[in-house]
């Protein structure tokens, strides 16, 4: 595939990956894309996307339309091509939803793949003015799961404004060396209606989280001798006392522990 003159979402991934040099060399001509058709994880996907979406469609109750819809769009200065695999809605809905379909391990999470695709998401999201993606996520042979990312416009325009930055390179033919690609965090893009939040400045989480971890092995410990000594109470016992603790039996038949 000729990917000369544009950026697709695979391309986004690769760039905020810090996968500058590579990419630069094939979007300037220097290198041919990498050619997929013996690579069997590539492949596998390709085959079962189908599938993949017909079982979206059975677990959700839905009905999907614009199968391999393609976008094309100036995005500033950068020329921007997506294909998407599915939407949820049709195109001329104000509230729509398109569908990736991944195929992957079945060691692998839905966090890494949300992770890993989230440039691509949020690109296609952009083109096809949607207001999320679902992703469809096939594990292996054996499980199947599906979670909805919302789009998210300040996650976009941060990536993009890094996708700018290498396009600049191709423009100007000038080969990217010593580049430190930024790390945009996606802690406040909802997944399934949630996000996530760094409590690093916390002081009382953080207070908690050292008392937590420090008090893991006593915790334990204490676990372990309560089942111990109640075990050690016989059925027609209904008091089992020493100068350290008593243990008695209530009228319902629990447990109760009393330390002396």
């Amino acid at each position: 595939m000729n990917r000369v003159g544009f950026i697709g979402g695979s391309d986004c991934v690769r760039i905020l990956q810090g996968d500058w040099l590579s990419l630069w060399k094939i979007k300037t001509g220097r290198a041919e894309s990498e050619d997929l058709s013996s690579n069997l994880a590539v492949q596998m996907g390709v085959h079962t996307e189908d599938f993949n979406l017909r079982w979206f469609e059975k677990q959700h109750g839905c009905a999907l339309s614009n199968h391999q819809l393609a976008y094309e769009k100036m995005i500033g200065t950068v020329p921007a091509k997506g294909m998407i695999d599915g939407m949820w809605g049709h195109e001329n809905q104000e509230y729509k939803s398109i569908i990736e379909a991944k195929h992957t391990n079945d060691r692998n999470s839905m966090e890494s793949i949300t992770e890993r695709y989230m440039p691509q998401i949020q690109l296609y999201c952009h083109l096809a003015e949607a207001t999320g993606c679902y992703l469809s996520v096939i594990f292996g042979n054996s499980r199947w799961e599906s979670a909805y990312v919302s789009r998210n416009q300040a996650y976009f325009d941060s990536m993009w404004a890094v996708v700018s930055d290498f396009w600049s390179y191709v423009e100007n033919d000038r080969e990217p060396v010593g580049i430190n690609t930024p790390e945009i965090s996606i802690d406040n893009i909802a997944i399934d209606n949630m996000v996530r939040r760094d409590a690093s400045n916390d002081n009382y989480f953080i207070s908690y989280a050292h008392d937590y971890i420090n008090n893991q092995a006593a915790a334990k410990t204490f676990d372990n001798a309560k089942t111990n000594l109640k075990q050690m109470v016989a059925s027609n016992e209904r008091e089992v006392y020493c100068d350290l603790l008593t243990i008695k039996r209530s009228k319902s038949g629990s447990l109760l522990f009393t330390v002396r």
